[in-house]
């Protein structure tokens, strides 16, 4: 009991002193985030990245992933000691990865989740079992990171970019915690994607295939599905959804050539699950929750036949007999890739549980408040939008519809907005994707954009619209998002509220929710 009490109050004067010291402006979380701000890549870094694909020049993406790593301590070899779910795709690869991590933190594994772009705040990215990362939390790792980085750079601007950045913190967090499992979202692509540094990975997952970031992976399906496919790996189980003709040929070309068994899931409707399991009740999202299911059940599996690896390696060593190192790739071929078989038709309490309480903001997500009825989506592709325009279109019940809309990247605005057309919208408003106008690098959303450009996009999409499109409806360009929210709620007519429609961006979406929902991430 004095131990314990001891122990105690150690414990509780450790933290005071973190505290103390988390709390000064040199590790502060607001000083994390300025620190991370700083290395956006800018506008001609991204054009260099584009040429050197276009013109066949060798990317270094893995290899400086890997020099990175091993300058924060952590080695190949301690990397391969993470056991992680890899998840690539265009479409639902987001929601795939948070219901598969559900699942798993449902049957009682600690698990770990990256995933880009964050909503609200750049702690959203990195979780551990299901919680994002407190503000002291994210403080402490961030800061021991960027400072192992910035003293040993071998010349001066030798740091990681934004995003390089935050995977080699996600991994240095996941070794440290200790999790049993991570769940890891691709970036973009899959290939050359920093998270694909990982060498050894028991279970990827490929979601739904589409055009996207044309000008970095490819203009036809084939070389998108080229560069998604990079994610497999010799020995690994590898599950898709069902793909076009082109796309699933690349696939299985992939898998041949790397020895990694490859299987698409089943219809969601095969697991005869009641019909509110899930938050949402659309086909693309019943597909992204069967992939789940069966990339969580691989995974188990998998550990499952670890563990009983290591038990047998035990006995072994006891009376001197050969240890085993891996279980056969042709036994996990003949005994996995039978998926319809491998749960045989009984879904146990625990991944019903898991797909029940996942939520995924920021996708199909519907808020009421006073003065407007919100949906939230962030498609940005020609595929998800389509589904976008439906979901608004059989939900919103006020035909005072307004559309709040930004588009981002090498997106083509004019596909985009496409679906939207029939969709009777009283107003439009094209905006820039932050909150506020005042946004610092101090702010999550930060970023090193010019306005002048966000500004003239804003512009092109209003032009698009008003030749094109619906003719009788006001057309506003606004520099934020409150601005439009304020404008709308000028407006409000308390017989008939506005249902506004975000879309076209999930930075748009996350800036949204900032303001609408401040209270979606906490500590």
């Amino acid at each position: 009991m004095i131990y314990n009490s001891c122990k105690s109050a150690f414990a509780s004067l450790g933290s005071i002193r973190f505290a103390r010291r988390m709390s000064s402006s040199k590790y502060s979380y607001e000083e994390a985030v300025r620190k991370l701000n700083l290395l956006q890549s800018n506008k001609s870094t991204i054009d260099q990245i584009r040429r050197n694909i276009k013109t066949g020049e060798k990317c270094n993406n893995i290899e400086e992933m890997a020099n990175y790593l091993q300058r924060t301590g952590v080695s190949l070899d301690r990397l391969d000691e993470l056991s992680v779910i890899h998840v690539a795709g265009t479409k639902g690869k987001g929601s795939t990865s948070a219901m598969c991590e559900s699942i798993l933190r449902a049957h009682g594994h600690r698990t770990g989740f990256y995933s880009s772009p964050h909503l609200c705040s750049v702690r959203e990215r990195v979780r551990l079992s299901g919680r994002v990362l407190s503000r002291e939390q994210f403080a402490a790792h961030c800061h021991r990171v960027y400072d192992a980085l910035s003293d040993t750079q071998a010349f001066e601007g030798d740091m990681p970019k934004y995003f390089a950045f935050l995977t080699v913190l996600a991994y240095n967090i996941f070794l440290e915690e200790r999790v049993d499992v991570a769940v890891v979202e691709v970036g973009i692509g899959g290939v050359v994607d920093y998270t694909n540094v990982l060498r050894h990975v028991p279970v990827v997952g490929i979601t739904t295939l589409g055009l996207d970031h044309t000008s970095i992976l490819g203009y036809t399906l084939a070389e998108i599905a080229r560069a998604k496919a990079g994610i497999m790996k010799r020995g690994c189980e590898a599950y898709t959804v069902q793909q076009s003709d082109e796309a699933m040929e690349v696939l299985k070309s992939v898998a041949s050539d790397v020895q990694c068994p490859l299987a698409v899931v089943p219809p969601y409707t095969s697991y005869n699950l009641p019909t509110d399991i899930l938050q949402v009740n659309l086909p693309a999202y019943q597909t992204n929750a069967s992939l789940a299911i069966q990339l969580a059940h691989a995974w188990l599996r998998h550990a499952k036949q670890n563990a009983l690896l290591k038990k047998q390696n035990s006995k072994k060593e006891k009376i001197g007999g050969k240890i085993l190192n891996s279980i056969s790739i042709d036994a996990i071929f003949t005994e996995n890739t039978k998926i319809s078989e491998s749960l045989d038709g009984f879904i146990p309490v625990e991944t019903v549980v898991g797909l029940k309480e996942c939520h995924w903001p920021g996708r199909y997500h519907k808020i009421d408040a006073e003065y407007a009825t919100f949906y939230l989506d962030g498609a940005h592709t020609a595929e998800s939008m389509d589904i976008c325009a439906k979901w608004f279109g059989d939900t919103a019940r006020s035909e005072n519809r307004v559309l709040i809309f930004s588009v981002t990247g090498d997106r083509d605005a004019e596909i985009l907005l496409k679906p939207l057309k029939m969709l009777n919208f009283n107003a439009v408003y094209f905006v820039i994707p932050t909150a506020y106008s005042d946004i610092t690098k101090k702010n999550d959303n930060y970023s090193i954009t010019e306005q002048k450009e966000l500004v003239e996009r804003c512009r092109s999409c209003a032009e698009i619209w008003k030749a094109n499109y619906v003719k009788n409806c006001e057309v506003h360009i606004k520099e934020n998002v409150s601005e439009a929210l304020i404008s709308i709620k000028r407006s409000y007519n308390s017989i008939d509220k506005s249902s506004v429609l975000f879309t076209g961006s999930l930075y748009l979406v996350g800036a949204a929710l900032s303001i609408i929902d401040p209270n979606l991430t906490r500590d």
